[in-house]
């Protein structure tokens, strides 16, 4: 209620008690103030009812939420279900326009708003993982792969004679198939072996771009987070060699903000070279449901023309989601969960470590990979060629997700193989 609706209450209630109450008021518009004002995670998390009451307030702003609204044209907001309206706590109109995915829309102040705040949120939250010198970001209703396919489009219309993407190997398929969608052909680089460690071939890399030529070379495509033994791909040489052949530099960061290490690469990438850009999933960094990644980099211009590549409308579930998670936690209950992804990491090492040794196994030492471990199980291969596969199975059925069995000869098998335009397996 505004000053107006409050003085007239005191005709119904006592002036005192309507006074404390718009004092109460008070109290959860100085936080939205302040989050419109600056534009950034709040210190600390706000309650739920403050939150809702802010995504109310951008709802009514939206035309199809006007009290007598009559609209007839073909996106107007209607819905049939009233379950799904407060799923989505009437905030139908989605984001963007059909030129660009950061636009502003006229009928949905209140979605381009939440839009543009949620934005300004991620950006600040990046800044706080380690990328300190980042100037813009948006929240993409797209998972990584197809995020980094947008990207790879984008630059298309740069580089319009390129046809190759060098990409560091990976054994991950969304990453091969957004250069393949975006119809690049992959020039796959083979890591090399130091130690336990799976490491970037800097020297290959360039010898590949000399052989090929910098002109016909749409990108690098590098990796941060993956699964151990591999490791972060070395981003300081990588954003070298990219700034002196001029050739634009995209970084999966899928599962890196979380990772002070991952970050930490990306802004001496920067720093030393050139890194056009850098994706990073939003389930996996922010603990939200599938289906959004965050688009980040250090080129206003090139951020925004990827935006506007993006056709139509945009689905507002992913920004809405993460900005609800983030108004929750916070800026230091953000930090907590950094602090404590650590600490349990360095735990798991050291029980992992011991468990190995029980079983005449070892921890491999992979020390470039601040996410994922990797044992061996020398011995249980010795058993059965099936005795990995069930042990997976056995973990799995007893509720341990997220292990992975790491098999060289089957990932050798994994890599696609060149038939003319056709790569078998993907």
């Amino acid at each position: 209620m505004n000053g107006e609706n409050f003085g007239a209450s005191e005709r119904l209630v006592n002036a005192a008690y309507v006074r404390q109450g718009a004092q109460g008021r008070r109290a959860h518009e100085l936080r939205l103030r302040a989050l419109l004002e600056q534009g950034k995670c709040p210190e600390d998390g706000w309650d739920e009812s403050t939150i809702e009451l802010f995504l109310h307030e951008l709802a009514i702003m939206d035309s199809n939420n006007f009290l007598g609204n009559c609209g007839v044209g073909e996106r107007e907001g209607r819905v049939a279900s009233g379950m799904v309206a407060r799923r989505h706590y009437r905030l139908i109109h989605g984001i963007g326009r059909s030129g660009d995915i950061s636009a502003v829309q006229p009928k949905a102040a209140g979605s381009s708003l939440l839009n543009k705040l949620t934005n300004s949120v991620v950006l600040d939250i990046i800044k706080l993982a380690g990328v300190r010198t980042v100037t813009n970001c948006f929240v993409v209703p797209m998972a990584t792969g197809m995020s980094l396919t947008l990207c790879f489009l984008t630059l298309r219309h740069k580089r319009p004679k390129a046809k190759y993407i060098i990409w560091p190997r990976i054994d991950q398929k969304s990453c091969f198939k957004s250069m393949i969608t975006a119809g690049f052909e992959p020039v796959v680089i083979e890591n090399v072996l130091e130690g336990d460690e799976l490491r970037t071939d800097v020297k290959a890399v360039e010898a590949k771009i000399q052989d090929l030529g910098a002109e016909n070379v749409l990108c690098v495509h590098s990796t941060t987070s993956c699964f151990a033994p591999r490791v972060p791909d070395r981003l300081e040489e990588l954003a070298v060699i990219c700034s002196n052949y001029d050739i634009p530099h995209i970084v999966n960061n899928a599962y890196g903000v979380q990772s002070s290490k991952c970050m930490h690469l990306i802004q001496q990438g920067a720093r030393v070279g050139r890194i056009d850009a850098f994706i990073q999933s939003l389930d996996k960094n922010f603990m939200v449901p599938v289906g959004g990644a965050i688009i980040a980099g250090f080129n206003d211009s090139f951020i925004h023309d990827i935006s506007k590549m993006y056709p139509g409308r945009a689905s507002a579930s992913p920004s809405l989601d993460v900005l609800i998670t983030l108004l929750s936690l916070g800026e230091s209950g953000y930090r907590q969960l950094l602090k404590e992804r650590k600490e349990m990491f360095s735990y798991l090492s050291s029980q992992l470590r011991k468990l190995a040794e029980v079983y005449k196994e070892r921890l491999l030492n992979t020390p470039h990979n601040p996410i994922s471990l990797a044992m061996s199980l020398e011995n249980l291969d010795k058993h059965s060629d099936m005795a990995v596969t069930q042990l997976g199975s056995m973990l799995f059925t007893r509720q341990v997700s997220g292990a992975s069995n790491w098999n060289e000869k089957a990932r050798c098998r994994s890599v696609p193989k060149k038939t003319g335009k056709v790569y078998e397996d993907f």
